[in-house]
């Protein structure tokens, strides 16, 4: 079976949880991050493998050299949860190291204009709103967010196979 690889930028914060299914799932997943934040040593078994990259988001051609020296190959999955000041330019630092028609998948609080996506690239976001229940709302809990987002990574990669 031929190694899948993930770019999970963010992926030491909110998006770990995502990480962490990646790699038990037997993916190669590259995590640009500012903090180092290991993964559960649980989710290194198999052939799944996680490498945090230390960046810095306002240099995303530094983050972008950083990523591909330990990627081996282009990416076959994006993943973000970046600021909206540092999301376009990132995304076009990072799109050289994406495999022909790799799937992106954003995740971001609701907004009202969207960034311009990666045009050779399918884009799928996922808005994390806050949730209503009983007359009171509530800020999705981690576990929501990692299935929220893990969902429309396999609608993703399903629509690409």
């Amino acid at each position: 079976m031929a190694i899948r690889r993930a770019l999970v930028l963010g992926g030491a914060g909110m998006l770990t949880g995502c990480a962490e299914r990646l790699v038990a799932g037997g993916w190669h997943v590259v995590l640009p991050c500012r903090h180092y934040a290991p993964l559960a040593a649980d989710h290194h078994t198999g052939n799944g493998k996680a490498i945090w990259v230390e960046v810095d988001w306002t240099r995303p051609q530094v983050l972008a050299t950083k990523a591909a020296r330990v990627l081996g190959a282009p990416a076959d999955l994006l993943i973000t949860w970046l600021p909206d000041d540092t999301l376009p330019p990132t995304l076009r630092a990072v799109e050289p190291l994406l495999a022909p028609g790799a799937p992106v998948v954003e995740a971001h609080a609701a907004r009202d204009r969207w960034p311009t996506p990666l045009p050779n690239h399918p884009t799928h976001h996922v808005v994390l709103t806050p949730i209503g229940y009983a007359g009171r709302t509530r800020r999705p809990t981690p576990t929501e967010i990692t299935e929220g987002i893990l969902h429309a990574t396999d609608r993703a990669l399903a629509a690409v196979q």
